[in-house]
Protein backbone atom coordinates (compact mmCIF):
# COMPACT_ATOMS: atom_id res chain seq x y z
CA UNK A 1 0.00 0.00 0.00
CA UNK A 2 2.70 2.58 0.68
CA UNK A 3 4.36 2.23 -2.87
CA UNK A 4 1.17 2.90 -4.07
CA UNK A 5 0.37 5.80 -2.17
CA UNK A 6 3.88 6.89 -2.81
CA UNK A 7 3.03 6.07 -6.60
CA UNK A 8 0.29 8.56 -6.26
CA UNK A 9 1.94 11.11 -5.26
CA UNK A 10 4.51 11.28 -8.06
CA UNK A 11 1.86 10.95 -10.36
CA UNK A 12 0.21 14.08 -8.89
CA UNK A 13 3.43 15.82 -8.67
CA UNK A 14 4.48 15.04 -12.40
CA UNK A 15 0.71 16.70 -13.17
CA UNK A 16 0.91 19.66 -11.12
CA UNK A 17 4.53 20.21 -12.89
CA UNK A 18 2.76 19.34 -16.28
CA UNK A 19 -0.13 21.73 -15.36
CA UNK A 20 2.22 24.33 -14.24
CA UNK A 21 4.13 24.53 -16.97
CA UNK A 22 1.28 24.47 -19.37
CA UNK A 23 -0.19 27.54 -17.72
CA UNK A 24 3.24 29.29 -17.84
CA UNK A 25 3.30 28.64 -21.48
CA UNK A 26 -0.40 29.92 -22.05
CA UNK A 27 0.79 33.21 -20.01
CA UNK A 28 4.04 33.87 -21.56
CA UNK A 29 2.13 32.79 -25.16
CA UNK A 30 -0.72 35.36 -24.31
CA UNK A 31 1.75 38.05 -23.25
CA UNK A 32 3.57 37.85 -26.55
CA UNK A 33 0.92 37.76 -28.67
CA UNK A 34 -0.66 41.26 -26.95
CA UNK A 35 2.80 42.72 -27.32
CA UNK A 36 2.98 41.63 -30.60
CA UNK A 37 -0.23 43.05 -32.16
CA UNK A 38 0.49 46.19 -30.26
CA UNK A 39 3.81 46.30 -32.08
CA UNK A 40 1.98 45.62 -35.52
CA UNK A 41 -0.81 48.16 -34.86
CA UNK A 42 1.92 51.45 -35.28
CA UNK A 43 1.88 53.66 -38.03
CA UNK A 44 5.13 52.75 -39.10
CA UNK A 45 4.37 49.37 -40.01
CA UNK A 46 1.38 50.28 -42.01
CA UNK A 47 2.56 48.92 -45.38
CA UNK A 48 5.49 46.68 -43.70
CA UNK A 49 4.95 43.03 -42.93
CA UNK A 50 6.43 41.19 -39.78
CA UNK A 51 7.12 37.98 -38.51
CA UNK A 52 8.04 36.47 -34.90
CA UNK A 53 9.23 33.52 -33.68
CA UNK A 54 9.56 32.32 -30.51
CA UNK A 55 11.07 28.70 -28.91
CA UNK A 56 11.06 27.68 -25.68
CA UNK A 57 14.94 27.30 -25.12
CA UNK A 58 15.06 23.99 -23.34
CA UNK A 59 12.45 21.94 -24.97
CA UNK A 60 12.71 23.35 -28.47
CA UNK A 61 8.60 23.96 -28.21
CA UNK A 62 7.17 26.76 -30.06
CA UNK A 63 5.70 29.50 -27.77
CA UNK A 64 4.72 31.88 -30.48
CA UNK A 65 4.81 32.35 -33.72
CA UNK A 66 3.23 35.22 -36.41
CA UNK A 67 4.01 34.97 -40.33
CA UNK A 68 6.64 32.64 -39.59
CA UNK A 69 6.63 30.61 -42.85
CA UNK A 70 6.79 34.51 -45.02
CA UNK A 71 10.16 34.79 -46.51
CA UNK A 72 11.70 38.20 -45.42
CA UNK A 73 14.94 39.87 -46.22
CA UNK A 74 16.67 39.29 -43.26
CA UNK A 75 20.00 42.02 -43.50
CA UNK A 76 23.02 41.02 -41.18
CA UNK A 77 21.05 38.41 -38.99
CA UNK A 78 21.75 35.95 -42.09
CA UNK A 79 25.15 35.91 -40.52
CA UNK A 80 23.92 33.49 -37.64
CA UNK A 81 22.73 30.73 -40.55
CA UNK A 82 26.53 31.02 -42.21
CA UNK A 83 27.96 30.51 -38.84
CA UNK A 84 25.99 27.94 -37.18
CA UNK A 85 26.77 25.69 -40.95
CA UNK A 86 31.08 26.89 -40.54
CA UNK A 87 31.20 25.42 -37.33
CA UNK A 88 28.69 23.04 -37.76
CA UNK A 89 30.32 21.38 -40.86
CA UNK A 90 33.59 23.00 -40.87
CA UNK A 91 34.21 22.74 -37.61
CA UNK A 92 35.37 25.44 -34.59
CA UNK A 93 38.87 24.52 -35.41
CA UNK A 94 39.45 24.86 -39.04
CA UNK A 95 41.83 27.16 -40.43
CA UNK A 96 42.63 28.81 -44.14
CA UNK A 97 45.97 28.71 -45.38
CA UNK A 98 48.49 30.93 -47.24
CA UNK A 99 51.54 29.47 -48.89
CA UNK A 100 55.03 31.59 -49.80
CA UNK A 101 56.93 30.20 -52.34
CA UNK A 102 59.61 30.53 -55.14
CA UNK A 103 59.97 29.59 -58.65
CA UNK A 104 62.96 29.02 -60.53
CA UNK A 105 66.48 28.95 -58.87
CA UNK A 106 68.96 31.29 -56.69
CA UNK A 107 72.16 31.53 -57.93
CA UNK A 108 75.35 32.14 -56.47
CA UNK A 109 74.91 36.19 -56.69
CA UNK A 110 71.44 35.73 -54.66
CA UNK A 111 69.48 36.16 -57.41
CA UNK A 112 66.48 34.50 -58.13
CA UNK A 113 65.36 33.49 -61.31
CA UNK A 114 61.76 33.03 -60.77
CA UNK A 115 58.73 34.62 -58.91
CA UNK A 116 57.99 34.88 -55.33
CA UNK A 117 54.59 33.83 -55.19
CA UNK A 118 51.89 34.18 -52.63
CA UNK A 119 48.89 31.78 -52.88
CA UNK A 120 46.04 31.97 -51.10
CA UNK A 121 42.89 29.94 -50.06
CA UNK A 122 40.01 32.40 -49.05
CA UNK A 123 41.58 33.38 -45.48
CA UNK A 124 39.78 36.69 -45.03
CA UNK A 125 41.92 37.37 -41.79
CA UNK A 126 45.12 38.04 -43.62
CA UNK A 127 46.31 41.38 -43.25
CA UNK A 128 43.53 42.28 -40.38
CA UNK A 129 44.41 44.22 -37.44
CA UNK A 130 42.00 41.80 -35.39
CA UNK A 131 44.32 39.18 -34.54
CA UNK A 132 48.14 40.24 -33.37
CA UNK A 133 49.54 37.03 -35.65
CA UNK A 134 47.23 38.78 -38.58
CA UNK A 135 48.31 42.31 -38.86
CA UNK A 136 50.05 43.33 -42.16
CA UNK A 137 53.19 44.30 -40.78
CA UNK A 138 53.76 41.13 -38.79
CA UNK A 139 52.73 39.04 -42.27
CA UNK A 140 54.71 40.89 -44.24
CA UNK A 141 57.97 41.09 -42.04
CA UNK A 142 57.83 37.29 -41.56
CA UNK A 143 57.71 36.72 -45.12
CA UNK A 144 60.74 39.22 -46.13
CA UNK A 145 62.40 37.57 -43.71
CA UNK A 146 61.87 34.23 -45.36
CA UNK A 147 62.82 35.34 -48.64
CA UNK A 148 66.03 36.84 -47.16
CA UNK A 149 67.23 33.50 -45.33
CA UNK A 150 66.34 31.69 -48.44
CA UNK A 151 69.38 33.66 -49.73
CA UNK A 152 67.18 36.01 -51.92
CA UNK A 153 69.25 39.34 -52.82
CA UNK A 154 67.36 40.28 -56.09
CA UNK A 155 64.45 38.70 -58.22
CA UNK A 156 64.99 38.43 -61.90
CA UNK A 157 61.02 37.83 -61.88
CA UNK A 158 58.13 39.46 -60.30
CA UNK A 159 56.09 39.21 -57.01
CA UNK A 160 53.16 37.80 -57.63
CA UNK A 161 49.47 37.31 -55.62
CA UNK A 162 47.82 33.88 -57.13
CA UNK A 163 43.98 34.56 -56.26
CA UNK A 164 43.06 32.43 -59.07
CA UNK A 165 41.20 29.32 -56.78
CA UNK A 166 38.14 31.70 -56.93
CA UNK A 167 38.93 32.84 -60.20
CA UNK A 168 39.81 37.19 -58.64
CA UNK A 169 38.05 39.40 -56.87
CA UNK A 170 34.22 39.11 -57.26
CA UNK A 171 30.99 40.29 -55.75
CA UNK A 172 27.57 38.03 -54.68
CA UNK A 173 25.04 39.13 -56.83
CA UNK A 174 22.09 41.23 -55.81
CA UNK A 175 24.85 43.79 -54.15
CA UNK A 176 24.38 47.01 -55.26
CA UNK A 177 26.27 50.23 -56.10
CA UNK A 178 25.85 51.89 -53.41
CA UNK A 179 27.55 49.33 -51.11
CA UNK A 180 30.21 47.74 -53.27
CA UNK A 181 32.83 51.10 -52.91
CA UNK A 182 32.64 50.63 -49.11
CA UNK A 183 34.18 48.48 -46.94
CA UNK A 184 31.24 46.56 -46.25
CA UNK A 185 30.54 46.04 -49.40
CA UNK A 186 34.50 44.68 -50.31
CA UNK A 187 34.77 41.47 -52.55
CA UNK A 188 35.79 38.18 -52.03
CA UNK A 189 39.37 37.29 -53.34
CA UNK A 190 40.88 34.07 -52.22
CA UNK A 191 44.02 36.63 -51.72
CA UNK A 192 42.32 38.98 -49.39
CA UNK A 193 44.11 41.32 -47.93
CA UNK A 194 43.66 43.67 -44.71
CA UNK A 195 40.24 43.12 -44.94
CA UNK A 196 40.22 44.28 -48.72
CA UNK A 197 40.02 47.95 -47.53
CA UNK A 198 42.32 50.96 -46.55
CA UNK A 199 41.17 54.05 -45.01
CA UNK A 200 40.87 58.07 -45.91
CA UNK A 201 41.20 60.98 -43.76
CA UNK A 202 39.33 63.81 -44.16
CA UNK A 203 40.06 67.73 -42.74
CA UNK A 204 36.38 69.57 -43.34
CA UNK A 205 36.31 72.76 -44.59
CA UNK A 206 35.70 76.20 -41.94
CA UNK A 207 32.37 76.47 -44.07
CA UNK A 208 29.22 73.87 -44.34
CA UNK A 209 29.30 73.29 -48.03
CA UNK A 210 32.52 73.53 -49.35
CA UNK A 211 35.02 70.71 -50.20
CA UNK A 212 36.53 68.29 -47.35
CA UNK A 213 40.05 67.62 -48.46
CA UNK A 214 41.44 64.18 -47.91
CA UNK A 215 44.71 64.69 -46.24
CA UNK A 216 45.49 61.20 -45.69
CA UNK A 217 45.41 57.46 -46.95
CA UNK A 218 45.85 54.85 -44.03
CA UNK A 219 48.31 52.83 -46.88
CA UNK A 220 49.72 54.11 -49.51
CA UNK A 221 47.85 53.05 -53.23
CA UNK A 222 49.30 54.97 -55.93
CA UNK A 223 47.38 52.45 -58.60
CA UNK A 224 44.31 53.88 -57.67
CA UNK A 225 42.83 57.33 -58.85
CA UNK A 226 40.90 58.88 -56.01
CA UNK A 227 38.10 61.64 -57.22
CA UNK A 228 36.76 63.68 -54.34
CA UNK A 229 33.42 65.43 -53.89
CA UNK A 230 32.87 64.91 -50.70
CA UNK A 231 31.27 68.07 -49.22
CA UNK A 232 31.64 69.68 -45.38
CA UNK A 233 28.25 68.68 -43.71
CA UNK A 234 27.12 70.73 -40.50
CA UNK A 235 28.32 69.63 -37.00
CA UNK A 236 26.86 66.58 -35.83
CA UNK A 237 25.78 65.29 -39.03
CA UNK A 238 28.33 62.61 -38.60
CA UNK A 239 29.42 60.59 -41.86
CA UNK A 240 27.39 60.70 -44.90
CA UNK A 241 30.85 59.80 -47.46
CA UNK A 242 30.01 56.97 -50.04
CA UNK A 243 32.39 55.70 -52.21
CA UNK A 244 31.52 54.57 -55.45
CA UNK A 245 34.01 51.32 -57.28
CA UNK A 246 33.85 47.67 -58.37
CA UNK A 247 36.44 45.05 -58.41
CA UNK A 248 39.28 46.11 -60.68
CA UNK A 249 38.15 49.81 -60.99
CA UNK A 250 41.35 51.82 -61.26
CA UNK A 251 38.85 54.92 -60.33
CA UNK A 252 37.22 55.36 -56.90
CA UNK A 253 34.49 58.70 -56.92
CA UNK A 254 34.29 59.45 -53.08
CA UNK A 255 30.86 61.58 -52.72
CA UNK A 256 28.66 62.94 -49.90
CA UNK A 257 29.65 65.22 -46.71
CA UNK A 258 31.84 64.57 -43.78
CA UNK A 259 30.49 66.42 -40.93
CA UNK A 260 32.50 69.62 -39.75
CA UNK A 261 33.04 68.03 -36.31
CA UNK A 262 34.11 64.51 -37.52
CA UNK A 263 36.60 62.65 -36.49
CA UNK A 264 36.69 59.42 -38.30
CA UNK A 265 38.65 57.14 -40.99
CA UNK A 266 36.09 56.62 -43.69
CA UNK A 267 37.17 52.68 -45.41
CA UNK A 268 36.93 52.13 -48.71
CA UNK A 269 36.98 49.15 -50.59
CA UNK A 270 39.98 47.90 -52.14
CA UNK A 271 39.16 46.66 -55.87
CA UNK A 272 41.84 44.49 -56.50
CA UNK A 273 43.11 43.29 -52.92
CA UNK A 274 45.34 40.37 -54.53
CA UNK A 275 47.40 43.31 -55.98
CA UNK A 276 47.04 44.89 -53.45
CA UNK A 277 49.22 42.60 -51.07
CA UNK A 278 51.54 41.92 -54.08
CA UNK A 279 52.16 45.84 -54.19
CA UNK A 280 52.67 46.01 -50.79
CA UNK A 281 54.94 43.00 -50.52
CA UNK A 282 57.20 44.02 -53.03
CA UNK A 283 57.47 47.47 -51.68
CA UNK A 284 58.47 45.69 -48.42
CA UNK A 285 61.21 44.13 -50.61
CA UNK A 286 62.48 47.16 -51.89
CA UNK A 287 63.00 48.91 -48.39
CA UNK A 288 65.33 46.10 -48.16
CA UNK A 289 67.09 46.17 -50.92
CA UNK A 290 65.41 42.91 -52.98
CA UNK A 291 64.19 44.69 -56.06
CA UNK A 292 62.24 42.38 -58.62
CA UNK A 293 62.80 43.69 -62.12
CA UNK A 294 59.22 42.93 -62.84
CA UNK A 295 55.96 44.94 -61.52
CA UNK A 296 53.46 43.08 -59.08
CA UNK A 297 51.20 40.95 -60.33
CA UNK A 298 47.82 38.65 -59.41
CA UNK A 299 46.81 35.25 -61.00
CA UNK A 300 46.04 36.79 -64.52
CA UNK A 301 50.32 36.21 -65.12
CA UNK A 302 50.31 32.74 -63.23
CA UNK A 303 49.21 31.31 -67.19
CA UNK A 304 53.03 31.88 -67.95
CA UNK A 305 54.54 30.69 -64.83
CA UNK A 306 56.58 27.60 -64.95
CA UNK A 307 55.99 26.23 -61.46
CA UNK A 308 57.42 22.84 -62.20
CA UNK A 309 60.16 23.86 -59.46
CA UNK A 310 59.17 25.52 -56.48
CA UNK A 311 60.32 26.10 -52.91
CA UNK A 312 58.03 26.89 -50.50
CA UNK A 313 58.98 29.48 -47.88
CA UNK A 314 56.58 29.94 -45.46
CA UNK A 315 52.75 28.17 -44.68
CA UNK A 316 50.41 30.94 -42.46
CA UNK A 317 47.78 29.78 -41.02
CA UNK A 318 44.37 31.61 -40.26
CA UNK A 319 43.46 32.12 -36.53
CA UNK A 320 40.88 28.77 -36.12
CA UNK A 321 37.23 29.04 -36.86
CA UNK A 322 36.26 30.35 -33.51
CA UNK A 323 37.99 32.88 -33.29
CA UNK A 324 37.19 34.11 -36.67
CA UNK A 325 33.37 33.57 -35.91
CA UNK A 326 33.72 35.76 -32.93
CA UNK A 327 34.71 39.06 -34.92
CA UNK A 328 31.84 38.06 -37.89
CA UNK A 329 29.26 38.13 -36.01
CA UNK A 330 30.97 40.74 -33.20
CA UNK A 331 31.53 43.41 -35.91
CA UNK A 332 29.02 41.81 -38.28
CA UNK A 333 31.83 41.88 -41.11
CA UNK A 334 30.37 40.94 -44.50
CA UNK A 335 34.11 39.78 -45.77
CA UNK A 336 34.35 36.78 -43.44
CA UNK A 337 30.82 35.54 -44.43
CA UNK A 338 31.37 35.58 -48.01
CA UNK A 339 34.92 33.93 -47.31
CA UNK A 340 32.96 31.55 -45.34
CA UNK A 341 30.19 30.86 -47.91
CA UNK A 342 33.11 29.87 -50.04
CA UNK A 343 35.10 27.76 -48.02
CA UNK A 344 32.26 25.45 -47.69
CA UNK A 345 31.29 25.36 -51.16
CA UNK A 346 35.02 24.55 -52.12
CA UNK A 347 35.69 22.15 -48.67
CA UNK A 348 31.95 20.14 -49.93
CA UNK A 349 32.75 20.01 -53.57
CA UNK A 350 35.78 21.77 -54.68
CA UNK A 351 33.53 24.40 -56.04
CA UNK A 352 33.76 28.21 -55.16
CA UNK A 353 31.04 30.27 -56.79
CA UNK A 354 29.03 32.00 -53.88
CA UNK A 355 25.43 30.13 -55.45
CA UNK A 356 27.29 26.85 -54.64
CA UNK A 357 27.97 28.10 -51.30
CA UNK A 358 24.16 28.88 -50.64
CA UNK A 359 22.75 26.25 -52.21
CA UNK A 360 24.65 23.83 -50.04
CA UNK A 361 23.61 25.57 -46.98
CA UNK A 362 19.85 24.97 -48.16
CA UNK A 363 20.73 20.99 -48.63
CA UNK A 364 22.82 21.23 -45.27
CA UNK A 365 19.41 22.40 -43.29
CA UNK A 366 17.35 20.37 -45.05
CA UNK A 367 18.97 17.42 -44.18
CA UNK A 368 20.16 18.47 -40.36
CA UNK A 369 16.65 19.61 -39.35
CA UNK A 370 13.87 19.33 -42.71
CA UNK A 371 14.28 23.24 -43.68
CA UNK A 372 12.86 23.56 -46.71
CA UNK A 373 14.85 25.15 -50.09
CA UNK A 374 12.13 28.14 -49.94
CA UNK A 375 12.80 28.51 -46.47
CA UNK A 376 16.46 29.55 -46.85
CA UNK A 377 16.38 31.44 -50.13
CA UNK A 378 19.76 33.45 -49.78
CA UNK A 379 22.07 34.51 -52.37
CA UNK A 380 25.02 35.61 -49.95
CA UNK A 381 26.70 34.59 -46.72
CA UNK A 382 26.77 37.82 -45.40
CA UNK A 383 23.41 39.25 -45.70
CA UNK A 384 24.30 42.32 -47.33
CA UNK A 385 21.77 41.42 -50.26
CA UNK A 386 18.52 42.88 -50.49
CA UNK A 387 17.72 39.20 -52.46
CA UNK A 388 18.32 37.37 -49.24
CA UNK A 389 14.87 35.54 -47.95
CA UNK A 390 14.32 33.94 -45.29
CA UNK A 391 11.91 32.91 -43.07
CA UNK A 392 12.17 33.38 -38.66
CA UNK A 393 10.66 29.84 -38.42
CA UNK A 394 14.09 28.40 -40.21
CA UNK A 395 16.20 30.72 -38.66
CA UNK A 396 14.98 29.84 -35.51
CA UNK A 397 15.10 26.15 -35.78
CA UNK A 398 19.13 26.75 -36.47
CA UNK A 399 19.23 28.78 -33.41
CA UNK A 400 17.80 26.45 -31.45
CA UNK A 401 20.02 23.83 -33.16
CA UNK A 402 22.99 25.33 -31.77
CA UNK A 403 22.29 25.24 -28.53
CA UNK A 404 22.86 21.46 -28.76
CA UNK A 405 26.05 21.85 -30.23
CA UNK A 406 29.92 21.78 -28.75
CA UNK A 407 30.22 24.65 -30.58
CA UNK A 408 27.70 26.50 -28.70
CA UNK A 409 29.25 28.50 -26.11
CA UNK A 410 31.75 29.85 -29.05
CA UNK A 411 28.62 31.02 -31.12
CA UNK A 412 27.24 32.15 -27.92
CA UNK A 413 30.21 34.70 -27.17
CA UNK A 414 29.84 35.91 -30.46
CA UNK A 415 26.68 37.11 -30.53
CA UNK A 416 26.20 41.05 -29.80
CA UNK A 417 24.22 42.64 -26.35
CA UNK A 418 21.45 44.76 -27.66
CA UNK A 419 19.02 45.36 -25.38
CA UNK A 420 20.68 43.20 -22.51
CA UNK A 421 19.97 40.83 -24.50
CA UNK A 422 22.24 38.69 -26.73
CA UNK A 423 21.53 38.66 -30.50
CA UNK A 424 22.69 39.37 -34.01
CA UNK A 425 20.84 42.30 -35.58
CA UNK A 426 20.66 43.37 -39.41
CA UNK A 427 20.17 46.46 -40.70
CA UNK A 428 19.67 47.26 -44.53
CA UNK A 429 17.04 49.66 -46.41
CA UNK A 430 13.63 49.02 -44.92
CA UNK A 431 14.59 45.97 -42.95
CA UNK A 432 15.64 45.27 -39.61
CA UNK A 433 16.19 42.08 -37.81
CA UNK A 434 17.21 40.29 -34.33
CA UNK A 435 17.57 36.91 -33.38
CA UNK A 436 18.75 35.64 -30.49
CA UNK A 437 19.37 33.73 -27.15
CA UNK A 438 17.70 35.18 -23.78
CA UNK A 439 17.07 33.88 -20.01
CA UNK A 440 14.39 35.61 -18.56
CA UNK A 441 14.62 36.24 -14.32
CA UNK A 442 11.88 33.49 -13.78
CA UNK A 443 14.68 31.18 -15.49
CA UNK A 444 12.88 29.88 -18.64
CA UNK A 445 14.77 30.38 -21.92
CA UNK A 446 14.01 31.39 -25.36
CA UNK A 447 15.62 31.45 -29.14
CA UNK A 448 13.34 34.12 -31.00
CA UNK A 449 13.63 35.73 -34.29
CA UNK A 450 12.24 39.12 -35.14
CA UNK A 451 12.55 40.47 -38.87
CA UNK A 452 10.45 43.23 -40.35
CA UNK A 453 10.26 44.34 -44.09
CA UNK A 454 9.03 47.65 -45.46
CA UNK A 455 8.59 49.97 -42.04
CA UNK A 456 7.85 53.14 -42.96
CA UNK A 457 9.74 56.32 -40.90
CA UNK A 458 13.33 55.91 -39.34
CA UNK A 459 15.36 52.61 -38.26
CA UNK A 460 15.85 54.25 -34.53
CA UNK A 461 12.37 54.12 -33.76
CA UNK A 462 11.43 50.68 -35.35
CA UNK A 463 14.78 49.38 -33.50
CA UNK A 464 13.49 50.48 -30.32
CA UNK A 465 9.71 49.26 -31.35
CA UNK A 466 11.61 46.26 -31.82
CA UNK A 467 13.10 46.14 -28.37
CA UNK A 468 9.83 47.05 -26.90
CA UNK A 469 8.20 43.77 -27.74
CA UNK A 470 11.13 41.58 -27.24
CA UNK A 471 11.09 43.18 -23.76
CA UNK A 472 8.35 40.61 -23.14
CA UNK A 473 10.74 37.90 -23.21
CA UNK A 474 12.46 39.10 -19.63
Amino acid sequence: MKKIAIYSITLSTYAFTAVTSSLFAQDIRTKIQEAFNQFQNQESLKNAISSLTVFDGKTGQTIFAANENIGLATASTMKVITAATALDFLGKNYQFKTTLYYTGSIDENGVLNGNIIVSGTGDPTLGSDRYPETKAAIVLNKWITAIQNAGIRSINGAVIADDRLYNGNQLPGGWIWTDMGNYYGAGISSLNWHENAFGIDFSPAAKVGAKAEIVNYTVQVPYLQVINETTTGKAGSGDNVYAYAAPYSTKIFVRGTYGQDLKKTIELASPDPAYDLAFQLNEGLNKQGIIAIQPPATGVKMDSIDVSQKQTLDVHLSPTMDKIVYWFNQKSINLYGEALLKAIAYTTAGKTGTDDGANYIQKYWNAKLGIKPGEINSVDGSGLSPQNRVTTLAMNKIMQYAQKQNWYPVFYESLPTYNEMKMKSGTIAGALGYTGVHTAKNGQSFTYTLLVNNYSGSGANMRSQMFKLLDVLK
